[in-house]
């Protein structure tokens, strides 16, 4: 918080620039690979189900541009796969009627 009192100061002093930049810029780009990853994994599953190359996930390293590529292909995209038939439901068939009883003595 020191440092930052010293960032709104007219003058920069540049060791404390130096400090903070050694501080922010390992953050930042640890909470960028990890949305990357975030966002990578489904993508992955997605385009496998789809009947795409689960590669094209990594078009999501390229910021939120490649995401929203990747996004608008899957939407307009024909897909490669053949949806599964729907099975009809077939209600049990009545048991076969039993023959008449012979007559009793």
């Amino acid at each position: 918080m020191h440092e930052l009192a010293f960032l709104l100061q007219s003058q920069l002093d540049p060791e404390v620039v130096k400090r903070m930049m050694t501080i922010i810029i390992p953050i930042v780009l640890t909470i960028y690979v990890l949305v990357v990853v975030i966002l990578m994994v489904p993508f992955w599953f997605i385009l496998k189900k789809a009947g795409f190359s689960p590669w094209l996930s990594f078009l999501c390293i390229i910021t939120s541009l490649g995401t929203l590529v990747l996004l608008y292909v899957l939407a307009f995209a024909e897909w490669k796969v053949v949806p599964a038939p729907q099975q009809a439901y077939w209600p049990p068939q009545p048991p076969y009627p039993q023959p008449p009883l012979p007559p009793q003595a």
